[in-house]
């Protein structure tokens, strides 16, 4: 197991912001930690990461406690945060060379550190612009900058936090290859934070939503759309007066409506349940404190 986190409590002074948070990733496995701004999912991750000491439970990443991770123990982590803004004097060849040496005494007889930088490029698709000042990418290109530095050491669990803040959709596209690339063909390890449900739902095996400091629901896309899925609307109209009715099974209800009433329906309209609405429905509660935490 990559990562293992049992009973994960954070509190900062009289105020808890983390409440019992137990979660696992296997290898090469991409969890996503879905949740609205303050829910707790940076802090999560600073303590996974050895940034921040927690209050209680216990935290195992690649069989080490953060708050006792050494220096090697780091060389085995890759972490991309929301935006970095130096070296723009570098070209970017040049940069990943640099900084892949201090990486280089931590290889063992399974991973060879750090990535050559030929095929470092080539894994983050920036081979054309090898030779460019980081200062003249472009926001995508200087995303996928972000990951070949965060991967650089051929990580074997790579942190993602809001990788894709302000990307255009095209950017947005081509990052997503580029995480599914390092899962499927690298067999990384990928943790990731966001708030969009639509890049947790293409991205992730796994979401784990976190509100209020809780995980409130786990499972896969799909496993998360049957589990907590609301209630489809059909909206209908019958001489004139409109009819609105909220069901479990819309196609059921539809066909019982035209059995029934035939040619008199008008105006059908069915809004099927989505996983955003029931994501929006979990994150009101959680806040109010009306769920428990997830199992």
């Amino acid at each position: 197991m990559v990562l293992a986190v049992d009973g994960l409590r954070m509190r900062y002074g009289s105020t808890e912001v983390l409440h019992d948070v137990s979660f696992q990733a296997r290898h090469g496995e991409v969890v996503a930690l879905l949740g609205p701004n303050g829910a707790g999912k940076s802090t999560t991750i600073e303590i996974l990461e050895g940034f921040r000491l927690r209050s209680a439970g216990t935290v195992e990443v690649l069989g080490v406690d953060p708050a006792r991770g050494d220096e090697r123990w780091r060389a085995r982590l890759g972490i991309v945060l929301q935006s970095w803004r130096d070296h723009g004097n570098w070209r970017v060849r040049e940069l990943l060379h640099h900084l892949g040496t201090y990486y280089a005494p931590y290889s063992t007889s399974t991973i060879d550190r750090p990535w050559e930088t030929g095929e470092l490029l080539a894994a983050a698709g920036l081979t054309e612009h090898a030779e460019k000042k980081v200062k003249t990418l472009s926001g995508g290109q200087r995303r996928r900058l972000d990951v070949a530095i965060g991967i650089v050491g051929r990580p074997e669990l790579l942190f993602l936090d809001e990788p894709t803040t302000g990307f255009d959709p095209q950017a947005r596209h081509e990052f997503h290859d580029l995480v599914r690339r390092l899962a499927a063909e690298y067999e990384t390890t990928i943790l990731l934070t966001t708030h969009d449900l639509d890049e947790a739902g293409k991205l992730a095996d796994r979401i784990l939503i976190l509100t209020g400091g809780r995980i409130v629901a786990a499972g896969s896309p799909a496993e998360l759309t049957t589990l907590i899925a609301g209630e489809d609307e059909v909206r209908w109209s019958i001489d004139g007066q409109t009819y609105r009715k909220s069901t479990a099974d819309s196609t059921e209800f539809v066909r019982g409506l035209f059995s029934q009433y035939g040619a008199a329906v008008r105006e059908l309209e069915v809004r099927r349940a989505s996983l955003e609405d029931t994501y929006l429905a979990l994150v009101r509660d959680g806040l109010a404190g009306g769920r428990e935490p997830a199992a």
